[in-house]
């Protein structure tokens, strides 16, 4: 069985970011980069299925800058066999992106059994890389999985509605999966792991390599700036009695003419 777990690198929450130069992306020398957290749910599924199916080989598939490749090394120290990475700019649009992924799961030979990924990446929000990705397959899928059962031949996957209601499908193997928050508890790396993932087998592809050209950019991002800074705030003193009217009055005055909010 040859299970693939797409994943992607995302500057840290607590990182903080800001435009390059020319604002067509954001400043990434100083980024600490980590796996996008809704991908180590794809990567823990993956690996419980692999505890009961001992003979089945998980690889990670990423798609993105060489010069980092911490959730690649993060994934296979969690327990994927091995890796691939196929090397672009870390700002393609999603169409690119699941084009360089059905290459590189096409390039290294192995027919895919199962397709695991996070429902969506938090650095750009898009949610449409799995379904995508999918598509191209030929494949059936289901997005925001918080439910697994995996006979062996199909799956049984519960997903989130609107409303807090579930969904539940029966789909036939092959297939696509998207993760989502609760559907695991995703493991730490061990020490013993992350020693052995400096060793596990990564492959590196080019964009070309993989069949993907400038030309398959659906979107092309320009004008990244920051939010505009909030003006400071006003204080009023109700202290004294008899000003309190009045201070109301200001009050409640620019919170209908400025602040629109009543």
């Amino acid at each position: 069985m040859n299970i693939f777990v797409c994943v992607k690198q995302v500057p840290d929450t607590e990182t903080k970011v800001i435009p390059n130069a020319d604002g067509s992306f954001i400043e990434t020398s100083s980024i600490k980069w980590i796996m996008n957290p809704y991908d180590e749910f794809a990567v823990e599924q993956a690996l419980l299925i692999k505890q009961t199916n001992p003979a089945a080989n998980v690889t990670v598939v990423r798609v993105g800058s060489v010069k980092d490749t911490e959730a690649l090394r993060t994934a296979m120290a969690m327990g994927a066999d091995d890796g691939i990475l196929v090397e672009a700019g870390d700002n393609l649009d999603s169409f690119s992106i699941a084009k360089a992924l059905k290459g590189a799961i096409d390039k290294s030979g192995k027919t895919a059994d199962l397709v695991f990924a996070g429902k969506q990446a938090i650095d750009d929000d898009c949610l449409q890389v799995p379904q995508i990705l999918a598509q191209m397959l030929n494949l059936p899928s289901v997005a925001v999985v918080v439910g697994f059962e995996f006979n062996g031949t199909t799956v049984k996957a519960k997903r989130e509605v609107e409303g807090g209601a579930l969904e539940v499908y029966e789909v036939a193997t092959p297939c696509v999966i998207a993760c989502n928050k609760g559907l695991n508890t995703p493991r730490y790396a061990s020490l013993p792991g992350i020693m052995k993932a400096k060793k596990k087998p990564l492959a590196q592809h080019s964009l070309a390599d993989v069949g993907v050209s400038d030309a398959d950019r659906r979107v092309k991002y320009s004008g990244f700036r920051l939010p505009p800074e909030k003006p400071a705030g006003k204080k009023y003193d109700a202290t004294d009695a008899a000003k309190q009217r009045d201070v109301v009055a200001q009050v409640v005055g620019l919170l209908r003419t400025e602040a629109k909010i009543i």
